[in-house]
């Protein structure tokens, strides 16, 4: 295995594990798994830095931890899958999409955080649906796709504000780094 591999493979260990750390610390956490964290961030810059492929993969790996090791709430198998795998994966694949474009992690940022809030919505008005509320945030809830949406964006829009401050925070000592020219000048 060459230089450039195992540098990744560590990145990634390390990446997944800080995502990990990040998960468990939870600024607020909502019935039935929803929780306000950073812990996107790491999966994020990696798949910044890799790219769509090595992102997705990272993002499904940080899933399949979350589910195991996290607070894991679900259903069924297919909560599991979309609410786990799937929303993590679209995580890396939508921050991956925008590797070497210019300001990649604040886009990235929002495109995959956005994809990961559509496999929480779509999950959450198709299965979680049937388990809805006949009251939420003081009104009846007499369609799926709206308890979904609100149920979800509360914590996924403050997860993705989150991201985007520490990004912008983090741009200048880590901006090199964001950028992957460290990988860019690698022989």
């Amino acid at each position: 295995m060459d230089h450039k591999k195992i540098k990744m493979l560590c990145e990634a260990a390390m990446l997944l594990a800080f995502a990990q750390i990040l998960g468990y610390i939870r600024l607020y956490e909502f019935p039935n798994g929803g929780s306000i964290d950073a812990a996107m961030l790491p999966i994020i810059l990696f798949s910044v830095r890799y790219g769509v492929g090595w992102g997705t993969l990272v993002g499904f790996a940080h899933g399949i931890l979350q589910y195991f090791l996290g607070r894991p709430v679900a259903i069924d198998w297919t909560t599991i899958i979309a609410d786990y795998l799937v929303a993590y994966a679209l995580l890396g694949l939508g921050a991956g999409l925008l590797k070497d474009k210019a300001n990649a992690m604040v886009k990235g940022t929002l495109l995959g955080g956005f994809l990961r809030f559509m496999a929480h919505f779509v999950v959450g008005a198709v299965v979680w649906g049937k388990w809805m509320p006949d009251t939420y945030f003081g009104m009846t809830m007499t369609n799926e796709w709206f308890y979904s949406f609100l149920y979800n964006a509360p914590y996924m829009v403050p997860c993705i504000i989150i991201c985007l401050v520490l990004v912008l925070l983090l741009n200048k000592p880590l901006g090199k780094y964001f950028r992957a020219e460290d990988l860019k000048t690698e022989k």
